[in-house]
């Protein structure tokens, strides 16, 4: 998987510092964290000696930190009471040129290795293992290899394939034409079809940089840092990728993926020891040291400023708006190993972009010459020397010399002015809430983020100790009031080191890309000779013989079903009603000193010409202002006291009916236990109060909610296609797509492009008057046993606040019924779920092809099946794990070219096949149907089934955080009884019961489908008369 200048900001900024109460934390040691501390300096562990231990109270762990005497390999293991173990590889690899050296190396790396020389061991470890994760990564000057798992036995099988496919892969000519490229036939089985370029890494990089934003990210990087690795695409261009030859390939595995250029990565509860022996005696034993010269020199400052102007392909759901031009405004900072400087930078990059209070929010946002900041605005750390950038995009190419001086401008007034008390404690707030919220996957967040810190040479230890940077950064500040300011200046008015880059689109963008191939593709077939395009035909052949094999993986480490746990934890929750008739789930949960809230409100009466709205008015309600507080107010209140808040809209499958569900807002928060009376009283303010008449503040929203929409189309191009493809199947469907499918992107464009927004503003009160009230509602608490009284009084206090409905209303749809949820020992709970349903609703087929100026499509196909509490729905579940794995993979993948695909059971029962980034598209609906025939003929084995079973129990079993356990009850009305039930059934899945539902779902002609396709022209389906155009 390619990140370009990728950086985990989000949940991993959290690790960036922490509030002054660092200093008054009470630590609780684990056994874990006893045990790594009980580790000397300079003892000798397998092969490898102790550097380091320190504990880091801050995040409940111990690190401790070690080299390995023969090869000089790095390790850091952090030791911390958690079950979900992750271990990961890192090493650095900086190309020097755009043919995906890295990229291409990581995908075949994966394809099979000495130890175990199967096709494709990592994708088969996914169906023999509880892993819950496993990928690789690239990024610019990097590649990780991560995995996690809760099962010892798990981790060290996982373990020796991770090792043996890094350091002793097969590297197969045949698996570098797979995944990199290749020249073949069109129909490879046929010589006198035409020559083209194929490849999974080809395929995936062309639908890359379908997005925009990608292409302007990269242009940054590569303009910004031009003396060494990063002036390259570490992913490959599209049009650079056929330069790589296999033995380029084999000799950057030969120069790179060594022990002495390798970081090794492991956290959780498991041994240190057992990790050190098998990595020592599996790999590193097996190499000596060498000096692997993969540093990346310094880049040189600049003498003057530099700007540059590039071109991308038009915004299809945009057409004809002027405002298309996105630009920026980016800083070279200094070298991210300093620790303190870069947690200030970052901090600083935050106070100047994060939230409606900041400077260049105000002034850019905020200006009406753009819909939102520009791409990798912020703080970037993911490169030798960090750079910081700023800018808009969608803006008129008149105005980007108008944006440019709004930077400078707004820097000079920084300077002078500084920044308010409150909002830098507010940013140090945030950053103490996302360092207590424990999430389920804190392994993988961790590694990610000190990756390239590490990377560089730095400390990752010292990154860790959060308490001391803000103990300094405290410090400076009282010591010097203009401390930030003098940043500001030294970094950005004064630095010469700045780059403008400006981007406007194209209307012949993609036809001149698709030529530039034409041509790079002509270059090639013209240098072949008889003798080189008869060994094309045969090496194709010889390809498409390999991918149609059946695997043999006996050589594989696996677990068994019978490794499986068979029972379910319990999960304790007690629901009462409060102020009368509010039902309040309340779950005891170990939530580290932190309070989760959550309510649902029932939409089953609002209007259904107000439905499409109610994505755009849970987008907008907590961002417009309340009661007495301005927007800028309330924004203020919500970062110094909660860790967000959040409205988004929900329809939820009933469990044992295809055609019953449940439609609402789910309304979510958490905070620091002390600050439970004020999160609560800015709820009560934003249902009772909401300022919805603020007609600016709510453009400035709706442009920057359909930027975002439309930005996200080429990464979610296959659940686009998906909602689409299961629109007419359940009655949810039109309901789906109008809140999370094309409809919605598409509304949101034409309510941002439309003058006069007064009539869409009125429709909000409208909305409220359904929705922010006590009638419907239901509410959910996780929090300590401790804090439980204290909370349950809270929010009993907030649904007092609310008003009642005022009149009657009828819903919205045909026929609501009322079901409670399931209570313990059999019985019934206080809450009361208002299904919809529609007696008259039929199943009907529809096949939509969506015209969207990819290079690449995104195919998926939908049917009509069986919900969670059909015995069915079972088997369909392993069908699809068996149908993904088995069959799909190969065909859509390995002999497609698609980056991904395969099929997957959703909860209502909706049964999707898909791909992903695919150059083909009919073709692959055929596929789709061939997977049908090949289950119904019960083409797999036992041992198929039960890989299928474990690769589903991974996910039903995925670790849950404590802020989510109980969501499922609360939601969906799932009892433990009815999940423990379902885990019956699924280990009772059985190869007569697979054919079975194959056969009777998903035959031809016995249950409705639909289809749907995203991408470009495709004359096939215009000369077919069952395809719409979307």
């Amino acid at each position: 998987m390619w990140r370009s200048g990728w950086r985990a900001r989000g949940a991993l900024r959290g690790l960036r510092g922490r509030s002054a109460n660092l200093r008054a934390w009470r630590w609780e040691s684990s056994k874990a964290c006893d045990r790594a501390l009980r580790y000397q300096v300079g003892e000798k562990l397998h092969g490898f000696t102790v550097s380091q231990v320190a504990a880091v109270p801050e995040l409940s762990l111990t690190a401790v930190k070690l080299s390995h005497d023969g090869t000089g390999a790095q390790y850091l293991h952090l030791a911390r009471e958690d079950r979900n173990n992750l271990f990961s590889v890192q090493f650095r690899t900086t190309p020097a040129d755009s043919s995906g050296a890295p990229h291409i190396l990581e995908h075949t790396a994966l394809c099979g290795s000495r130890r175990y020389p199967c096709r494709d061991p990592f994708f088969q470890m996914l169906n023999r293992s509880l892993s819950t994760f496993m990928n690789a990564f690239t990024a610019s000057d990097y590649t990780l290899y991560p995995f996690s798992t809760q099962n010892p036995k798990d981790f060290q099988n996982l373990l020796s394939v991770y090792l043996d496919a890094a350091f002793f892969p097969c590297l197969r000519e045949l698996d570098f034409w797979q995944e990199g490229w290749r020249l073949e036939h069109e129909d490879p089985s046929d010589p006198q079809t035409p020559l083209v370029f194929k490849g999974v890494v080809f395929n995936e990089m062309k639908g890359a940089f379908t997005d925009s934003e990608r292409v302007f990210s990269q242009h940054l990087q590569n303009r910004l840092l031009p003396d060494h690795t990063y002036s390259v695409v570490s992913g490959g261009d599209p049009l650079c990728i056929p330069d790589l030859t296999w033995e380029q390939l084999r000799r950057f595995h030969a120069t790179h993926y060594h022990p002495s250029n390798a970081r090794f990565f492991t956290y959780g509860n498991f041994p240190l020891e057992q990790h050190l022996k098998q990595i020592h005696e599996e790999a590193l034993s097996k190499f000596q040291k060498i000096e692997p010269g993969t540093a990346v020199p310094a880049q040189k400052p600049w003498d003057k400023p530099r700007e540059f102007q590039i071109s991308c392909a038009p915004d299809s759901l945009a057409a004809g708006s002027s405002g298309q031009t996105t630009v920026s405004v980016s800083f070279l900072l200094p070298h991210i190993t300093d620790t303190f400087e870069a947690f200030t930078l970052s901090l600083l990059s935050s106070l100047l972009t994060s939230g409606p209070s900041s400077p260049f929010y105000k002034s850019l946002v905020e200006s009406g010459l753009g819909t939102d900041f520009a791409p990798d605005t912020g703080y970037n750390g993911c490169t030798r020397e960090a750079y910081f950038s700023v800018g808009l995009q969608g803006v008129a190419e008149k105005d980007v010399a108008t944006v440019c001086d709004l930077v400078d401008r707004t820097l000079g007034d920084v300077i002078e002015k500084g920044f308010e008390a409150d909002r830098i404690e507010a940013l140090l707030h945030k950053i103490e809430l996302q360092m207590k919220h424990q999430s389920a996957s804190f392994g993988l967040t961790l590694t990610l983020y000190i990756a390239s810190c590490w990377n560089h040479d730095g400390d990752p230890v010292e990154l860790l100790k959060l308490g001391a940077q803000v103990t300094q950064f405290r410090k400076c500040l009282e010591e010097n009031p203009k401390f930030l300011q003098e940043k500001v200046q030294q970094y950005f008015k004064n630095n010469q080191h700045r780059l403008t880059l400006s981007m406007t689109p194209d209307d012949k963008y993609s036809e001149k890309q698709m030529q530039k191939e034409a041509e790079k593709l002509k270059q090639k077939v013209s240098c072949l000779s008889l003798e080189d395009k008869q060994r094309l035909y045969e090496k194709g052949l010889e390809l498409q013989a390999q991918q149609s094999q059946p695997q043999d993986a006996s050589c594989l480490p696996a677990l068994q079903v019978s490794d499986i746990e068979p029972r379910i934890p319990a999960t304790d929750l007690e629901v009462a009603p409060a102020a009368g008739d509010v039902p309040v789930q309340c779950c005891a949960q170990p939530t580290n000193g932190l309070v989760y809230f959550r309510a649902f409100s029932s939409l089953h009466t609002v209007p259904e010409e107000l439905r499409p709205y109610v994505p755009l008015f849970c987008r907008v309600l907590t961002k417009l202002g309340c009661g007495d507080l301005d927007y800028r107010q309330q924004a203020q209140q919500v970062e110094l006291k909660t860790g967000g808040l959040a409205a988004t809209p929900q329809v939820l499958p009933d469990a044992s009916h295809l055609d019953t569900y449940e439609q609402g807002v789910l309304f979510s928060s958490f905070c620091l236990d002390r600050n439970l009376p004020d999160m609560m009283h800015l709820w009560s303010e934003i249902f009772n109060s909401p300022r919805l008449e603020e007609r600016e503040r709510f453009r400035v929203l709706v442009k920057m909610a359909a930027q975002e929409l439309s930005n996200g189309i080429p990464d979610s191009g296959h659940l686009y296609a998906s909602i689409r493809a299961g629109r007419t199947l359940a009655s949810a469907g039109d309901l789906q797509e109008a809140f999370g499918g094309m409809d919605q992107v598409r509304l949101m464009r034409t309510v941002a492009e439309t003058a006069d927004i007064a009539p869409i503003l009125e429709k909000l009160p409208r909305i409220k008057k359904h929705l922010l009230n006590r009638d419907s509602l239901r509410c959910a608490v996780n929090a300590t046993p401790q804090q439980m009284p204290r909370a349950w009084k809270a929010v009993e206090g907030f649904i007092q606040s609310l008003s009642r409905s005022r009149e009657e209303r009828q819903p919205g749809r045909p026929r609501v019924v009322e079901k409670p949820a399931p209570g313990g020992a059999g019985g019934s709970s206080p809450i009361i779920r208002k299904l919809v349903t529609d007696p008259a609703f039929k199943p009907c087929q529809m096949k939509t092809h969506f015209l969207l100026p990819f290079p690449v499509n995104y195919v998926a196909e939908c049917v009509r099946t069986a919900p969670y509490t059909d015995p069915d729905h079972a088997s369909l579940q392993i069908l699809a794990r068996l149908m993904t794995a088995k069959f799909l993979h190969m065909e859509i993948r390995e002999k497609g070219g698609a980056y991904g695909g395969g099929a997957k059971l959703s909860y209502g029962g909706i049964f999707t096949l898909f791909s992903y980034r695919d150059p083909r598209s009919v073709e692959t609906l055929q596929s789709f149907v061939e997977a049908v025939d090949w289950a119904r003929a019960g083409r797999f084995t036992q041992q198929d089934i039960d890989e299928a079973k474990l690769s589903v129990f991974a996910g039903v079993d995925a670790p849950v955080a404590p802020s989510d356990r109980g969501l499922d009850h609360f939601l969906y009305g799932l009892s433990d009884a009815m999940k423990q039930a379902h885990r019956e059934r699924l280990f009772a899945v059985q190869r007569e019961g697979l054919v079975d539902v194959s056969s009777r779902y998903l035959g031809p002609g016995r249950s409705t489908r639909g289809a749907a396709l995203m991408g470009p022209d495709n004359a096939r389906v215009a000369k077919d008369p069952t395809w719409i155009i979307g």
